[in-house]
């Protein structure tokens, strides 16, 4: 009997001991068994990339991208981007204005820009395109008035008395000229009344 009891005691004790002395497994609910890892202190956690997420790099002196600046460009020449080649887009000013100074070649023709960095807008323009592409691009003969539409859909805020245009007669083919003034901008413009189109186009800022 008393073998007995002293046996059932030293198995007691043993299992005692061996409690004790296991540290119980401390588990990461998010990452599962095993030790969680020492958390980085914010003062000394990676600054996050500014430049990722897709979307056009801004600089400090300007919300638009050299990619925005020169799709307004073709997009207000009516020149699919296929087209342009030669493309050059640099940093300038323009009357105290900081802009992108665009210029890109077409088969037929030229084209030069000054888009404002700070908004898109195009502060400066010119462009002819060669006389004998006229019937090879797209277009559809069009009457003065429409021609003076067409002219407004170029001009951001431009109205119908903003606009002056005339025919003028003095080669067989004829076209329509023009000028507007709006936004501190004047425009000068030639059309051809066979297809529509713009053929030559200035925009200045006015001193």
């Amino acid at each position: 009997m008393n073998r007995t009891r002293q046996f059932v005691l030293a198995v007691m004790t043993a299992a005692l001991l061996t409690g004790c002395t296991q540290a119980p497994v401390q588990t990461d609910p998010a990452q599962g068994a095993g030790p969680a890892e020492p958390a980085v202190p914010a003062e000394q956690a990676p600054a996050a990339d500014a430049d990722r997420g897709g979307q056009a790099q801004t600089g400090q002196d300007g919300a638009v991208s050299r990619e925005a600046a020169l799709a307004v460009a073709l997009e207000n020449a009516g020149v699919p981007a296929a087209d342009a080649y030669n493309i050059r887009t640099e940093r300038d000013e323009e009357s105290g204005i900081p802009v992108y100074d665009i210029e890109f070649e077409t088969d037929y023709g030229d084209y030069d820009f000054q888009v404002a960095r700070s908004d898109g807008q195009i502060v400066g323009a010119d462009y002819e395109v060669d006389e004998e592409w006229l019937d090879t691009l797209d277009g559809t003969p069009v009457t003065a008035e429409e021609a003076g539409d067409l002219v407004l859909e170029k001009i951001p805020g431009a109205e119908k008395e903003d606009v002056r245009i005339w025919e003028e007669q003095e080669d067989g083919r004829g076209r329509y000229e023009g000028e507007a003034f709006s936004g501190g901008l004047k425009y000068e413009f030639e059309i051809d009344p066979q297809t529509g189109r713009i053929y030559d186009w200035n925009a200045d800022l006015r001193e």
